[in-house]
């Protein structure tokens, strides 16, 4: 008679994947009894004040009415904002004639506005005191129709 075909090895792969199956079937098994909650209150979760969640029920006398008249569900009208000055004031903080460009430092909100040589009514200097009007360039606010302030 011939040999079995089976050799050791075959017999070794097929006992670990055999061994695999019954450990696989064991987890899932301990899984399930494990994971039943006992009662519906074990799956509930709270949202607290600060939104985090938690397990235990919010405090009633923590509460904070909310008035509902006050809650603004879109954006607010143009006519409800306050109208801007288009002509601001501010310092030529850097110029440099040979570029033609330099930078204005808002007397306001102390923010840079660049500005080109083009944009000048009047001729600047570093340190001149200056009007004028804010546009949005290609790259951020550019100052637009610069005169030195008196």
């Amino acid at each position: 008679m011939g040999r079995s075909q089976e050799t050791f090895n075959k017999k070794e792969v097929r006992n670990k994947k055999e061994k695999k199956k019954k450990d696989k079937e064991l987890k899932k098994l301990a899984r399930k009894d494990n994971d039943k909650p006992s009662s519906l209150d074990d799956m509930i979760a709270y949202v607290d004040e600060n939104g985090m969640i938690t397990s235990t029920p919010p405090d009633p006398t923590k509460r904070k009415v909310v008035d509902v008249e006050s809650i603004e569900i879109s954006s607010p009208k143009l006519s409800d904002a306050e109208e801007v000055d288009p002509i601001r004031k501010g310092v030529v903080s850097f110029f440099n004639e040979a570029k033609g460009f330099g930078f204005i430092k808002d007397s306001a909100t102390g923010e840079s506005v660049f500005v080109h040589v083009n944009n000048v009514l009047e001729e600047i200097k570093e340190n001149n005191m200056v009007t004028y009007e804010v546009e949005m360039g290609q790259k951020g606010p550019t100052a637009m129709r610069v005169k030195v302030s008196r």
